[in-house]
């Protein structure tokens, strides 16, 4: 493919957080074009009066997803369960799928049907994605033409803790992951069927236990360790600020984990590690990463008890969704891995 090329791209369910991220994204793509964009109940009407900053951008109108012809790549921002059940449509329509909800992510459909309560609609089409999560499945991106993308407090969870298990740093005792989430992850779908954050501006406890992220973490992350995973609702849109709490043996400085992070993230393009000594800004910040597809990890020691608290900040929209989704895409063409995702967020924000 030279420069001037392009692949075409069908977003399916462009009218959600995620589809409508991925177009704001794919929009400003050396490599993509957008040529369609469906939505079941805004047929016909322009992108833009439901997403307003593409004004101007684009002059796509929403067409029906049944009435979509063929694309290089096809974009599955669909309701979790809707995807899979109409998988073969959509592998009839392009080369290349890739779905942003949480119907390929697992591996195991007794897992699947243990999380999500059904029979996973096509198991035998499991072993044929990969889970777009590019710093653990680099390799296994590369030509992939079937992408699962990471959900988003599972990535953040993942992100945090992978270094540290990969490396062998913590001790097998339970790992306890607290989620400050925005309100268009905590329980307001990223997919076309809802719009709207779900109760914006309240702070609340909304997944105590049992979320169903955890699966994705423990199929993930290497070992077998307890993980547990809650979820609290924040005032804000976007944004997840994931700690976890862990235990590291005795004798551990700053200067170890911080060197356990540099070795599995040193050349990462996505990755900051953010320990500062001094300042307001000494921890990750979600708010300082609205719109980017950065993941900012830092952590905490305390020496008297072993206990290591790992922070993680990202845009839930971006490097949990859609962000990673081109971040994938990018390594599966052999793109730049970092074309269409220059975007540094903003201060003061």
């Amino acid at each position: 493919m030279t420069a001037s090329e392009k692949k075409t791209v069908a977003i399916v369910g462009g009218s959600g957080y995620a589809g409508g991220e991925f177009l704001r994204l794919a929009l400003g793509h050396p490599h993509l074009e957008v040529t369609q964009v469906t939505s079941e109940r805004n047929a016909n009407t322009p992108v833009s009066l439901v997403h307003p900053n593409l004004r101007g951008r684009t002059n796509l109108k929403f067409r029906k997803a049944a009435d979509i012809d063929s694309a290089d790549i096809v974009v599955l921002a669909l309701p979790h369960n809707s995807a899979a059940k109409r998988i073969a449509e959509f592998e009839a329509r392009g080369q290349t799928i890739v779905d942003l909800s949480a119907d390929f992510r697992l591996k195991d459909p007794e897992v699947y049907r243990a999380v999500y309560g059904e029979d996973h609609p096509a198991p035998e089409k499991l072993k044929d994605w990969v889970y777009g999560n590019p710093e653990l499945h680099r390799e296994d991106l590369r030509g992939a033409t079937r992408i699962a993308c990471a959900g988003c407090f599972a990535t953040s969870v993942i992100l945090a803790l992978y270094p540290m298990i990969k490396l062998g740093v913590l001790l097998p005792k339970d790992v306890i992951a607290t989620g400050l989430v925005g309100s268009s992850a905590a329980g307001a779908s990223a997919s076309e069927s809802s719009h709207h954050p779900e109760r914006a501006g309240s702070l609340r406890v909304y997944k105590p236990v049992g979320h169903r992220h955890t699966a994705e973490a423990k199929q993930e992350l290497p070992g077998n360790f307890p993980i547990h995973l809650t979820a609290i609702s924040t005032p804000r849109v976007r944004g997840i600020l994931t700690t976890v709490q862990a235990w590291i043996p005795d004798g551990w400085s700053d200067k170890d984990v911080w060197s356990a992070y540099r070795e599995v993230y040193g050349q990462e393009p996505f990755i900051r590690i953010v320990k500062v000594a001094k300042g307001i800004h000494r921890y990750p910040d979600p708010m300082l990463l609205d719109g980017s597809n950065f993941c900012d990890i830092g952590f905490e020691m305390d020496p008297d008890t072993g206990r290591v608290v790992l922070m993680s900040a990202i845009d839930n929209l971006v490097k949990g969704t859609a962000g990673h989704a081109i971040q994938s895409l990018n390594i599966a063409n052999g793109w730049e891995e970092t074309a269409g995702l220059e975007f540094t967020g903003l201060h003061p924000a």
